[in-house]
Formats: structure tokens, sequence, C-alpha cells
């Protein structure tokens, strides 16, 4: 029988393509470079392939066929991950601590609600919270410092990374009922916006760093979260989209005025829950995910949410994010 690839090989494969050095990856994993060397060509001889062009004077880089196997490799480390984390999983039982990264989008009232829940649940795991914006939950669970994250849609592929849908969520272009856009009385276009100043939050993550999402000002005032732009919006000193169910309240008591704006997209965008596939959620933490479905799932979609402020729906339009 021929022999298999280790998990130890692709680990090092994946790591030399990673750092794109032999040198890099053995200090990534803490080897020796001649070990690295050693572990590659047995792989290569395994796989009958060769999956680096070596030469003095340039660094390693993959072949035809070292890119078409890379992605084989992560899923199947990742498999082999998921396999031994369940397997603590079981063998550890309840979690003693959990860290969840929460996105500023997830409705304080339910936020409150779940975690006094999980309090009375859970009286002896230990829960460590943030909250943030756009990239942040992704990021927070990435990188390990989140065990879970509860937010948007994930920024950008990731085979380390297990997303659930668990609701949607939507925003909505608003204004202080005093506000220039506010006191026009009909549908607004882009001439109407573009000179007026918008309110955007900025990703402290970096994940989307260089791209705005619904930005159709020239002038713009940027925010570190999304409660502060609802503070400023309030107070009149510019426009911009704020979640549906944070400024319920402004909106019933006139304090806000949703925005006749067609150019702004105003679609559904699904929330999510985010773990590592190789840290998969245990007893606490998958009561926690489904708790918050169960909430999250029965919101209203946009047109109930407009209808009910006695407002007409704009078309239906693909999600968005500011």
């Amino acid at each position: 029988m021929d022999a298999n690839p280790t998990l130890d090989q692709l680990q090092v494969f994946l790591a030399v393509a990673e750092t794109g050095s032999f040198s890099a990856a053995a200090r990534q994993i803490n080897r020796a470079q001649s070990v690295v060397s050693y572990t590659i060509a047995n792989l290569e001889a395994q796989l009958e392939v060769t999956l680096f062009e070596r030469g003095a004077a340039r660094q390693p880089r993959l072949t035809e066929a070292g890119r078409a196997l890379i992605a084989d490799a992560r899923r199947l480390v990742a498999d082999l991950q998921a396999l031994r984390a369940r397997a603590r999983s079981i063998n550890q039982g309840l979690e003693a601590e959990i860290t969840l990264a929460l996105s500023s989008l997830i409705p304080s009232d339910v936020v409150v609600a779940e975690l006094r829940a999980f309090r009375d649940r859970f009286a002896n795991v230990t829960l460590n919270l943030s909250i943030g914006e756009l990239g942040m939950v992704m990021e927070a669970v990435t990188s390990g410092r989140a065990d879970i994250g509860l937010g948007g849609a994930l920024l950008q592929p990731d085979n380390r990374l297990v997303a659930e849908r668990i609701g949607h969520s939507y925003m909505v272009p608003v204004a202080s009922a005093d506000h220039p856009l506010a006191r026009l009385g009909r549908p607004l276009t882009l001439a109407d916006v573009r000179e007026e100043v918008q309110l955007v939050v900025t990703d402290t993550s970096g994940l989307t760093s260089g791209r705005d999402f619904n930005v159709l000002s020239y002038r713009t005032w940027r925010v570190g979260d999304v409660h502060s732009k609802r503070l400023l919006t309030l107070g009149g000193l510019g426009w911009g989209g704020l979640p549906a169910p944070l400024i319920a309240d402004d909106l019933r008591a006139g304090r806000l005025v949703i925005l006749p704006l067609e150019a702004y997209e105003q679609g559904q965008y699904p929330l999510y829950a985010i773990s590592r596939v190789a840290s998969p959620p245990g007893p606490a933490g998958r009561w926690l995910i489904e708790r918050f479905q169960a909430q999250l799932s029965s919101c209203p979609d946009h047109g109930e949410f407009v209808g009910a402020l006695g407002g007409t729906p704009p078309a239906e339009k693909r999600r968005a994010a500011e």
C-alpha cells in the first residue's frame, strides 16, 4: 500500500507556500530548515509531483501542480484539525470560558436578553465580550482572540472558519428631522446628497481597507462605531445609513426620518455565527448560537419594518452595509 501524506507534511507544505521560503517556514513552525526541506522532498516523492520551483538565486515558488494541490492540502488539514477539536470537546465537556465578538448590528435588546439567559443557565462559564464594527468580528475569530463571532457576512473566504447563518439585518439611510435633506419633501437624487456630509463608520480591523460601502457623498465624516454615528446623526451633523433595529425608536418618535434615496442600497444582508474549524463551539457556545439564531431569524424583513413605521418600502436591492 502506498504511504499517504501525513498531517505534518501537509502543514509544512502550507507553511512554505504561505511564508514564501523554506527558512521563513522553519522559523514559523520552529523546525530546522534542513528538516523542512527534507519533509517537502518526501512529500513530493509520495505524490510524484514537484511542488516548488527551487533556484539558488530566488525563493521557492509553487509549481502548477503545487498551486493545484494547495487547496486540497488546506481542506485536509482543516478536516483533521476539526476531528481533533471535536474529540477534545467530547473529552472536556462544558467550556470554562467563552470569548464572544459581537457586531453592533445585532440588536441591543436581543443581546441583553440572550446574555442574561446565558448567565442564568451557565453560571460557572466565564464570558468575555467585545463589540465592534465591520471586519472586527471576523478578525477576532480568525486571530483566536474570540471563540465565536456574531455579525455580518465574511469579508473574504477563509477555510479556517465556519459560518452559520443566524438571521438578517439591513441599513436604512436616515437624517435628523430638521436636516436639509429631510426637509426637501421629495425623492432624493445623488445630486442632492453629494455635497451633504455623510457619516461613515471606519473599519478598525483593516480588512476593508480602501473599500467603502454605500458612500455616496463627496464630503464624509468618519467615526469609530455605529453608536457614535447615531448620536451625530441625531444632532443633525450629517446623514448616513444606520441599522434598522438600532433606530426604530428614533424613527417612531420622529427624531430621525428615513431618506427616500433610491441610490442607497437597502436590501437585507445576512448575519452569521462565525467560529474556527479547529475550535468548534462547545455545549455552552452552541447553546448561545442557537438562542441568537432563534431571535434573529424571526426579525421583520425590510418591507415589514418600513411598513410598520408608516412608510413605503423601496424596491429590494442587493445587500449592502456602511
